[in-house]
């Protein structure tokens, strides 16, 4: 999921470098939505390893 945020990033750079405005807020504000939901996502399973990994030792 990362990897797609980075992508849309770089859309939204090259995009706005080429005065593409709409894209390149576009294609940001989809960078910054897949980024925050990467984070929940890697907090979500730091929260069930480190839950697991109690119940198992």
């Amino acid at each position: 999921m990362l990897k797609w945020a980075l992508i849309f990033a770089v859309i939204a750079v090259v995009a706005g470098l080429l005065g593409f405005g709409g894209i390149a807020g576009a294609a940001a504000g989809i960078a910054k939505l897949l980024f925050v939901v990467a984070l929940i996502v890697f907090a979500v399973f730091l929260v069930l390893g480190v839950t697991v990994a109690k119940k198992v030792t």
